[in-house]
């Protein structure tokens, strides 16, 4: 197949997707792909790229073209442009291919808008396009602060209606996704198939434990910004800062970084450990240190409907999760039998659950039940097989 990709984030933006054009590319198919010029996630656009550099270039077998883009910075105006600019550039480069493909896929998280260059090319040529819904809008706007009453978010739900309802077919990360899709935005239920994310191919082996250790570590790897609510965490350390062997540690970036560093000074968290982001390939070595991987999410409710990618990634690693969320998670992890999960924004909960996870004798059971559950539910060759039949199902017929 030729396969046309449409998606706002790709390599070396801190990504999923290359892996999965790459793995198609390797099965045989062609990829091109439409992003943007890289500055997620510090909104600053990468320095290799600046002044039209690499607008177009190969990597791993993938054909990529990077089209205009403002970046994001830190705040709601420039978020916005970046949106749009690449809603923009990207609608009118795909409207002007003069290449013919099989299928269109779109890789969508935030914004929904991303999307709008493979519906563009596809009424075009008369084309099938497969998205991945990975973010539910207007929902993410909600977690931002956005009230739903107000303007704007009734402006992108009306905006998130029509673009929802253009695929021919979509996939959801979660389970509770479909029943969002079906009743806010009146799309087809028979479109929507269940296709959650897997772990980095870094993970495919169980990172060895750090062994004869005196400390109990608990780590929380990701982004870090308003929908992960880590605050919960910094507060969670406070009540138990007189458990001298407890190391929290976070590994990654984002929005609220800065904030979460300034409180934990205030709060003189010195059993605290930040690391910022990490490159991929170094991620098992940190996964290693800790005994449980942490989740956090806000109160939203319709945030709670998402099952982050760190989720699979936890358990592919063999670690226990220890979460402050509700919704999709923590039926996840009660079926996975893998943790424990407390209400969100309830720092006591959490250190209640942290406290009952240093006494219990079944540390090592929590982390088999974790990988064992990724190994029947979230492996990789899994994913693609689903991926690429319904790709294939999706393609014009030659």
């Amino acid at each position: 197949m030729k396969i046309l990709v449409v998606c706002q984030h790709y390599w070396p933006e801190p990504y999923p997707l290359p892996d999965i054009c790459e793995e198609l590319v390797r099965r045989g198919h062609s990829v091109d792909l439409i992003t943007d010029v890289p500055n997620y996630p510090m909104g600053i656009t990468y320095p290799n790229y600046k002044n039209r550099q690499r607008r177009k270039e190969k990597h791993n077998g993938v054909h990529i073209t990077r089209v205009f883009t403002i970046a994001r910075r830190h705040n709601a105006v420039f978020r916005l442009l970046n949106y749009y600019s690449f809603m923009l550039s990207s609608t009118w480069y795909a409207k002007h291919l003069k290449e013919e493909y099989d299928v269109v896929f779109t890789n969508q998280t935030s914004p929904v808008m991303m999307s709008n260059a493979a519906f563009a090319y596809a009424k075009k040529y008369h084309k099938k396009v497969v998205m991945y819904c990975m973010d539910l809008w207007p929902a993410c706007l909600a977690a931002g602060g956005i009230a739903e009453g107000s303007l704007i978010y009734k402006f992108f739900g009306w905006e998130s209606k029509r673009l929802y309802n253009k695929p021919d077919k979509i996939l959801i990360t979660s389970q509770m996704f479909r029943d969002y899709l079906v009743q806010q935005h009146d799309v087809e239920n028979n479109k929507i198939e269940y296709l959650p994310q897997y772990a980095p191919a870094q993970f495919d082996m169980i990172p060895p434990s750090a062994e004869h250790k005196e400390t109990v570590d608990l780590m929380f790897a990701g982004n870090i910004g308003a929908a992960q609510n880590l605050q919960v965490v910094l507060n969670a350390a406070e009540i138990l800062s007189n458990e001298k062997k407890l190391r929290w540690h976070i590994v990654g970036d984002g929005s609220e970084l800065e904030n979460l560093k300034r409180l934990a000074v205030e709060k003189k968290l010195d059993n605290v450990i930040f690391y910022g982001r990490k490159p991929p390939e170094k991620m098992p070595k940190y996964y290693a240190m800790a005994d449980a991987m942490l989740v956090t999410l806000t109160t939203d409710k319709f945030i709670s409907l998402t099952l982050p990618g760190k989720i699979q990634t936890y358990m592919a690693a063999g670690k226990p999760i220890i979460a402050s969320a509700t919704g999709e998670i923590p039926t996840v992890l009660q079926d996975a039998h893998c943790g424990y999960c407390v209400a969100p924004d309830d720092a006591r909960a959490l250190a209640d659950a942290v406290r009952t996870f240093m006494n219990t004798n079944e540390k090592a059971v929590l982390g088999q039940n974790a990988r064992m559950y990724y190994e029947t539910h979230f492996l990789r060759d899994k994913f693609m097989n689903r991926l690429e039949n319904t790709l294939i199902d999706n393609a014009s017929k030659k």
